[in-house]
């Protein structure tokens, strides 16, 4: 078995892929009007439209997690945060040093999805 992606499904695609191209400096690939993608050397972030799970009947619904991070390793966490200049209420954590070591930024999507910003200490022990 090879994990493929983590697919959002959303009510505003452009809305949160603007979002996700500011929080990972890339454009999204755009296949078609419904649908984009994030792929990175680890996994691919998959942002869908509401239109294209219509057929399942409610089982999902946007702007509701409640229980899943989405998380991405930077080189710098408090200068990708510092870049994304988001109102008080988007920020969960400012950058702060997890009691593990790494640096990490909890923020809010425009869907109310927690999004991870972190880094891993040195491996050489450095501060």
């Amino acid at each position: 078995m090879s994990f493929t992606s983590i697919r959002i499904v959303t009510d505003d695609l452009d809305g949160l892929v603007a979002f996700y191209e500011q929080v990972t400096g890339e454009r999204a690939e755009r296949p078609a009007p419904v649908f984009a993608q994030f792929t990175g050397p680890g996994a691919t972030l998959a942002i869908a439209s509401t239109a294209t799970v219509a057929m399942l009947g409610g089982a999902l619904t946007p702007a509701t997690n409640r229980s899943v991070f989405v998380e991405f390793e930077v080189d710098d966490v408090d200068g990708r945060f510092a870049q994304l200049r988001l109102a008080p209420e988007h920020v969960v954590l400012g950058p702060t040093t997890m009691p593990w070591g790494n640096r990490s930024a909890l923020v809010r999507d425009p869907d109310g999805n927690v999004v991870n910003l972190f880094s891993r200490p040195e491996a050489d022990g450095a501060d």
